[in-house]
């Protein structure tokens, strides 16, 4: 009898952490016997050994090469985090270089601190500065996580320096064929909600890409892929494309790399 009060008194100092968040009086209870700041700087120290603390992870999600009959263009899409379970600071990156006329096509970096809303989904907020074209510097709010039925989505809209306001929003599903292959379809939207003839852009949907990646992983954190991809541009987008003389949709063979540590 003893033996098993022992053994429920145990289990119970263990949950204790977790029930004390949730109950009154909280887990700061012992400040009214020992000295709060010690107390305080004990409690940290419980949650820096068990989970509470700063991680970092970096991810090149596509490195690849897209071919086509306009030529080969270098695309990148990467992104890298660092913070605790709520709160983080986002780094992302992408762009597409000409492998033909050796010219940055499109780039952009964003700065942002994101915070769990969810327990799948963080609310983003911060800066996006486009390197091409025009260097313009917008502002960013969106969300991103993990929609029902496994399917990975980023949304965010966008406010230009110039009050352009335009959206982008990514969804992304892995099809597991084997333990190290995978197929990835993939679908990316732009809309603006006003034509900015500068850029060549239109209202309404401006661009719609969609593709289907097959990933080998050779180890978790390097996989190679190949696969194909369609891009088309709609409205106004299109008619400036087309005035431009260039094609306003077209298919591409991709081959890459996803990368991650």
């Amino acid at each position: 009898m003893i033996r098993s009060v022992a053994i429920f008194l145990m289990a119970l100092s263990i949950a204790a952490p977790a029930l004390a968040e949730v109950s009154s009086p909280p887990w700061s209870m012992a400040d009214a016997y020992f000295d709060a700041d010690e107390m305080a700087a004990a409690r940290h120290h419980v949650l820096a050994h068990h989970g509470d603390t700063g991680q970092f992870y970096v991810m090149a999600d596509r490195l690849e090469v897209q071919s086509s009959d306009e030529g080969d263009t270098l695309v990148w899409d990467g992104n890298a985090w660092y913070g605790g379970d709520v709160d983080k600071l986002w780094i992302k990156s992408e762009g597409d270089y000409s492998l033909e006329t050796d010219e940055l096509e499109e780039a952009e970096v964003q700065a942002l601190w994101s915070h769990a809303i969810s327990p799948y989904f963080n609310f983003q907020g911060g800066v996006r500065y486009d390197l091409e074209p025009k260097g313009r510097t917008h502002a960013v709010f969106g969300i991103q996580g993990l929609a029902p039925y496994w399917f990975e989505v980023d949304a965010a809209a966008f406010v230009s320096s110039e009050g352009e306001l335009s959206a982008r929003t990514e969804a992304e599903y892995e099809l597991r064929l084997t333990q190290r292959m995978f197929l990835q379809p993939r679908v990316e939207a732009e809309l603006s909600a006003q034509d900015i003839p500068e850029l060549e852009t239109g209202s309404g949907l401006t661009s719609l890409s969609v593709g289907l990646r097959l990933r080998y992983e050779i180890i978790r954190e390097f996989a190679p892929y190949v696969g194909v991809e369609w891009k088309g541009s709609f409205g106004g987008t299109a008619d400036y494309l087309a005035a431009a003389g260039e094609d306003t949709d077209r298919a591409v063979f991709v081959a890459g790399v996803r990368a991650w540590f």
